[in-house]
């Protein structure tokens, strides 16, 4: 690292800490050069905090001077930046297993697939004792409680699968990569299947519908609410053929993920550290990262609010952040600065990451007030320029930050944070700790035992095929396939059939109780209500994101 550095102005810039702070720090420490002892008191906190690492100061690591960020400030939010190679992923996994160890539930998307060691005890070894007495850590080999996914369950691990109908018209489009003209159509067909009790499950489904309304029999259905065009309907039809060519149908089906799993704790106190596998679609940038932004909203939509809490009720990381962002509307945009801004009153932290802060809207970086920055390249002019945007995010420090950033090592950050009283700490060069947990993959073997034995595996692991709007308008077609829906029953015995979904779910709900009482205790649905037999029913509830909770 840099030995190059500015000298503090005391008490001005929000990375410089007051002196009176200074008698916090302990004895040992108070021997630390004036502007190291200055970081450090930034740092010397009262309550129960994650640690982090020792202070780089002057090409040195001074372990006396420890590196923290309060528990209670990570459902702030945060950002873990930093080059490919940098130590971003060790980084995810030793604030993971200390949060589990402190009892937070936490959520890791996987997309290397090189996380799942989390779960089992690291390996001694001559470096991993190195660091840990450069940065004064009582290293001990341990694991954590975890759960694993695969989306759709392609990979290893429990399947985590989403109904079209939850997913909702605003995060399918993005997927399907529509225009706005094309977004808001595909909204009023997600209204007319509401409204009409036609369940949206799969793929399938949602083609069975749109060929409908641009039938004959059906297109006449929208016209009060804007139509439907057979060139948009078609695009519509084409894009979803295209998804199910490349093999996505199995991401969206039932059973659907109930994303309260992610807040279990395990018996022994622990929190649960889920791992959602991403390596085997990680071809698939537009739809994984899609749907991690409907696994959060779907928490926003089901969490009570709960203030300042004394510790989040999970973290969320929110890996490859920048996929989300990428060619996304301002409508979009402005659902996930929402949705950032409000989640964290429900207790849950997220943290972004990925390569540079430029890579996150300034909105939404405005709300990450926890940052762990790993080194930076600077190879070429938009890397320096890159550079330059990185600093100036940065409150003011005693580092010559872009000089120091281009020459920290693997494992080394700059990091500010958010104190106790909410302020941000000062900027801190610092030597991270080592994971105790295992800094690589399971064996296939292990994660596939871990995987089958889960008690969730019998719930997930199976798809399901029921009746939804699919089977429902074939019926009233005499069992005619999708493409031929013209030929089938006429207008007023088609919306017969289609306005008789409701009650024919109605029936289903009498005859299985244990659902009833699933949708009924849902906090997503405690106000909805149907109307059955031809009655149009009242729409769902949807967020922000167009995005719906129908079953548990």
């Amino acid at each position: 690292m840099s030995d190059r550095k500015s000298t503090p102005k005391a008490g001005t810039g929000a990375g410089t800490a007051p002196r009176a702070a200074a008698p916090e720090v302990s004895a040992r420490a108070a021997a630390l050069p004036r502007e190291a002892l200055e970081i450090a008191a930034g740092y010397a906190f009262t309550g129960p905090a994650l640690h982090l690492g020792a202070l780089l100061w002057e090409g040195g690591c001074l372990p006396d001077a420890q590196i923290r960020v309060p528990l209670p400030m990570l459902n702030r939010h945060g950002l873990v930046a930093g080059a490919t190679g940098t130590g971003k992923t060790k980084t995810l996994q030793l604030i993971a297993e200390q949060l589990s160890a402190q009892g937070v539930p936490v959520f890791l998307a996987d997309v290397k697939g090189d996380l799942s060691g989390v779960a089992a005890p690291g390996q001694p070894g001559d470096k991993v004792g190195a660091r840990a007495a450069e940065v004064q850590q009582r290293w001990a080999a341990k694991g954590c409680p975890a759960e694993f996914y695969a989306l759709g369950g392609i990979g290893r691990g429990i399947p985590v699968r989403a109904t079209i109908t939850s997913f909702g018209p605003v995060l399918l489009s993005k997927v399907l990569r529509l225009n706005p003209t094309q977004e808001q159509s595909l909204g009023l067909i997600f209204h007319y299947a509401d409204t009409k009790g036609l369940e949206l499950v799969d793929l399938k489904d949602l083609r069975a519908v749109v060929a409908f309304l641009t039938s004959d029999e059906g297109k006449g259905e929208l016209k009060g609410i804007g139509g439907l065009s057979t060139a948009t309907a078609g695009v519509i039809l084409r894009s979803l053929t295209a998804f199910e060519a490349q093999g996505m149908a199995d991401f969206f089906g039932e059973p659907e993920f109930d994303t309260g799993e992610l807040l279990r704790i395990a018996q022994d106190g622990r929190g649960v550290v889920s791992v959602l596998e991403l390596a085997a679609v990680q071809d698939r940038p537009q739809l994984f990262s899609t749907f991690l932004m409907w696994l959060l909203a779907d928490l926003f939509h089901d969490l009570p609010e709960v203030g300042d809490a004394d510790r989040p009720k999970l973290v969320f990381f929110f890996d490859e952040a920048h996929l989300l962002f990428d060619d996304a509307s301002e409508a979009f945009l402005d659902a996930i600065t929402r949705t950032v801004r409000l989640i964290r009153s429900k207790g849950v932290g997220v943290f972004f990451v990925t390569q540079t802060p430029k890579d996150v809207p300034a909105d939404v970086l405005g709300q990450l007030g926890n940052r762990i920055q790993h080194a930076l390249r600077a190879f070429t002019p938009d890397d320096q320029k890159a550079l330059k945007a990185t600093v100036k995010t940065f409150p003011n420090s005693s580092y010559d930050l872009e000089e120091l950033l281009t020459g920290l090592g693997t494992g080394e950050a700059v990091v500010t944070v958010l104190s106790e009283k909410g302020a941000p700490t000062p900027v801190a060069a610092t030597r991270l700790r080592a994971p105790e947990s295992l800094m690589g993959p399971l064996d296939a073997a292990e994660l596939d035992r871990a995987v089958t034995s889960s008690a969730l595996y019998g719930r997930y692991a199976q798809a399901v095929d029921r009746e939804s709007a699919y089977e429902r308008l074939q019926a009233s077609r005499g069992g005619k396939g999708p493409d031929e829906i013209r030929g089938g029953k006429g207008p007023d015995e088609i919306r017969e059939a289609v306005g008789g979904a409701g009650e024919h779910r109605a029936r289903q709900q009498k005859e299985q109780p244990s659902v009833v009482e699933q949708v009924v205790g849902s906090g997503m649905f405690k106000s909805l209500a149907r109307s059955v037999g031809t009655q149009i029913g009242r729409e769902i509830t949807r967020s922000v994101f167009g995005t719906a909770r129908r079953r548990r």
